[in-house]
């Protein structure tokens, strides 16, 4: 299976209408409803451990409210049920995380959490929808980094 992180250009960032969103087979793939929660559950409980745990709350209650609302998100555009959308409408998600200091490593940190939950979760689906999948998210992240590379991020400085 690919997984591959592809390279972050500014000069090239991609426009949010030229991404194809994933196969919407995928969702049925990881096993519907419970399946994909199990997956976002997993995400999650890894991402908080991770070297970007600091972007996500890390009170259970909370990132269990986070699980649910981004779960919605991903399940939607992965297939799934338009329940993010009929809830929320339409979410410019580059406005969305502009509050948030996201540089190349962010997103390299965030993707391989991605690509390790699938390897996980979704060893057992057709190799081209789990990389349909990613493609999207792959694609996608590139538009939400906002620090310049070579910036320093606080967590960099405070390393310091």
């Amino acid at each position: 299976m690919e997984l591959t992180i592809t390279p972050y250009d500014p000069e090239n960032i991609p426009k949010e209408e030229e991404i194809p969103l994933p196969d919407p087979r995928f969702y049925e793939a990881v096993g519907g409803e419970e399946g994909f929660k199990e997956m976002i559950g997993l995400f999650y409980d890894k991402i908080v451990e991770s070297d970007i745990a600091f972007f996500f709350p890390q009170e259970d209650e909370e990132i269990e409210k986070i699980k649910e609302h981004n779960g919605k998100y991903f399940a939607e555009i992965a297939g799934g049920p338009k329940r993010y959308s009929e809830e929320m409408g339409h979410v410019d998600q580059i406005k969305m995380h502009k509050p948030f200091s996201i540089n190349e490593k962010h997103r390299t940190e965030w993707l391989g959490t991605w690509r390790e939950v699938l390897l996980e979760s979704a060893s057992d689906v057709d190799p081209a929808l789990t990389e349909s999948y990613f493609r999207f998210l792959d694609e996608y992240s590139k538009m939400l980094i906002n620090r310049p590379r070579n910036a320093r991020a606080f967590e960099d400085l405070a390393k310091v």
